[in-house]
C-alpha cells in the first residue's frame, strides 16, 4: 500500500521570534519550518495548527505524505517534529521534513505480529520486543505498517529481523540481527526452555 498523500496550505513567513510567533498565533496560524538537504536554505512557513493534525490523520499518521503549498510553491515533505504547550497540548511549532521522490526516507514503521504461534498453542508466552522498525523507503511507498507472521515460532524459539520478509521496495540498515519476538516456555515448565528462550532472544543483540 502507498503512502497517503495530503496537501497542506502555507503562508511564507518573514521573519522569526516571540514576537513573531505570537502575531502569527493570533492569526490562528503557528510558525513551521522545512529543511533538508534537497534545499538550499530551510524555508520558513506559517501554518494553521488544526490543518496540520488533520493532514496526519490518516493510517499512515507520521508518515503522510504532505505537500506544502504556498502562492509560490510546492514541496513535498514528512511531518518531523513539533512543540506543544505543555497544558494545553496546543501546537507551538512544526518542524518538515523535504523530500525527494526519487530518493529512500528513513522513517519508523509500526511492526505488527500476525498469526497464532505454535508456542502459545502449547501454553507458552508470545512477548513482542520491537512495536517499530526503523526502515529505508521511497516517501511515496511508506508502508502504514509491516506485519510479521509468528504461526510457525515454537517455545523457546524467537523472530529476529533477518527472518522478516519485507515489502517491495523497503530495507532495513542494520548489521545487528536484532530480536522482534521470542516464545517463552509456560509457567511451571523445566526451566531449561525459559533459559533457551532468553538465550535465543540474546542472540539478537542489542539495536545499533
Amino acid at each position: 500500500m502507498s503512502v497517503d498523500k495530503t496537501v497542506l496550505e502555507a503562508k511564507v513567513r518573514e521573519g522569526t521570534g516571540k514576537g513573531v510567533a505570537r502575531k502569527l498565533r493570533a492569526q490562528g496560524l503557528v510558525p513551521a519550518v522545512i529543511y533538508g538537504k534537497h534545499l538550499d536554505q530551510a524555508r520558513h512557513i506559517a501554518v494553521d495548527p488544526k490543518a496540520v493534525r488533520q493532514a496526519i490523520n490518516t493510517p499512515h499518521k507520521f508518515n503522510t505524505l504532505i505537500t506544502v503549498k504556498t502562492d509560490s510553491s510546492e514541496q513535498e515533505v514528512l511531518f518531523k517534529d513539533y512543540q506543544q504547550d505543555p497544558l494545553s497540548r496546543e501546537i507551538l511549532h512544526v518542524d518538515f521534513l523535504a523530500v525527494s521522490e526519487d530518493e529512500m526516507v528513513k522513517v519508523n514503521v509500526p511492526l505488527v505480529l500476525t498469526g497464532k504461534a505454535e508456542g502459545v498453542v502449547s501454553g507458552g508466552l508470545l512477548s513482542q520486543l520491537r512495536r517499530e522498525l526503523e526502515v529505508w523507503a521511497m516517501p511515496r511507498s511508506i508502508p502504514e505498517k509491516i506485519e510479521a507472521d509468528v504461526t510457525s515460532l515454537k517455545v523457546a524459539q524467537a523472530m529476529h529481523i533477518n527472518d522478516l520478509k519485507l515489502p517491495e521496495g523497503v530495507t532495513v540498515k542494520t548489521n545487528v540481527n536484532y530480536t522482534l519476538a521470542v516464545i517463552s516456555a509456560p509457567e511451571g515448565v523445566e526451566e531449561a526452555a525459559p533459559a533457551a528462550a532468553a538465550a535465543a532472544a540474546a542472540k539478537g543483540g542489542k539495536k545499533k
